[in-house]
């Protein structure tokens, strides 16, 4: 067994001269830290392969939150125990590290390798693994076409004038969810399955949601509801934040959850699209450890 952290760097940040700095100043420090970047599809995969193949036991996640679940979801494929995992926010959103309480500094992301990581949940749905959310409907849709320009300039109200300008364009999805005490049919503009608490840029759309307590946190925005309100309570953060803000969501908790829907619906894992009819998804707890910052608010 090795005694390695196997870094895994997103390809746009192989210049990054901050993290190398971090690195290297934690390798003076004595403590071991492979690099290794990925160019195209698969490389996560491959690299974390590799890493087991070496006896890495440590992985450090250098990217957003897309690297973070295909990190995650290679780790889980190769059916190993005992592993870990670090995280370096490099991403636009960082919805996990920042729910996570994580600062974007190199320094800070790589001196949580100093304690101990902690056990958490992971999510499985279907055949593939998540460690943040699974979204779907039209939610989904604007998120992934919201510009990144809009967003740095108007930052989560982006999200929101994005979902009015495709307001005539809304389809609701219709669908069953059932598992354990929760039950609910019908249709809905927007669904959120979390792990953590947040995506799409900071919509906290499962705000309790913890990652060590063997639950998954289910929010379901009914389409029987004004559309404006209804896309205001998507993307417009403040107003489900607000204690006097009664929410619209259906809210519930499950260990095991299925989906079915009449017609072929997406799935967002963090970026990575899964389109199906049918939805196993199920809570592995204690499935993979954390290097996490303490106190952290995604821990009960």
């Amino acid at each position: 067994m090795s005694n390695s952290h196997w870094l895994i760097l997103h390809g746009k940040e192989a210049s990054n001269d901050a993290l190398r700095r971090a690195v290297l100043a934690r390798r003076d420090e004595g403590i071991a830290i492979e690099v290794r970047v990925t160019w195209e599809a698969g490389d996560a995969e491959r690299l974390v392969k590799e890493g087991l193949d070496a006896g890495a036991r440590s992985f450090i996640a250098a990217g957003g939150d897309g690297s973070v679940r295909d990190i995650v979801n290679a780790m889980m494929h190769h059916g190993e125990g005992d592993l870990a995992l670090a995280i370096v926010p490099l991403g636009t959103a960082n919805d996990f590290a920042t729910a996570a309480g994580m600062t974007d500094g190199m320094d800070d992301a790589l001196s949580l390798l100093d304690q101990s990581p902690v056990c958490c949940d992971v999510v499985k749905i279907n055949n593939q693994y998540f460690l943040n959310m699974a979204t779907g409907g039209f939610g989904t849709e604007v998120t992934t076409q919201t510009s990144e320009e809009l967003k740095k300039l108007l930052g989560g109200a982006a999200y929101f004038l994005t979902g009015i300008s495709k307001f005539t364009e809304i389809e609701a999805a219709s669908g069953r969810f059932y598992g354990d005490d929760f039950e609910w049919e019908g249709e809905f503009l927007a669904c959120g399955l979390g792990n953590g608490r947040q995506a799409g840029g900071g919509q906290q759309l499962c705000p309790d949601a913890l990652i060590n307590d063997g639950l998954l946190d289910i929010a379901i925005l009914p389409a029987e509801l004004d559309l404006l309100a209804g896309v205001r309570e998507l993307f417009d953060s403040e107003a489900r934040q607000d204690p006097d803000h009664q929410g619209l969501f259906i809210r519930g908790k499950a260990r095991q959850l299925t989906v079915e829907t009449p017609s072929p619906m997406h799935f967002n894992l963090d970026g990575e699209p899964i389109k199906d009819t049918r939805f196993d998804i199920q809570v592995i707890r204690e499935r993979l450890k954390l290097y996490l910052p303490q106190p952290c608010p995604l821990l009960g």
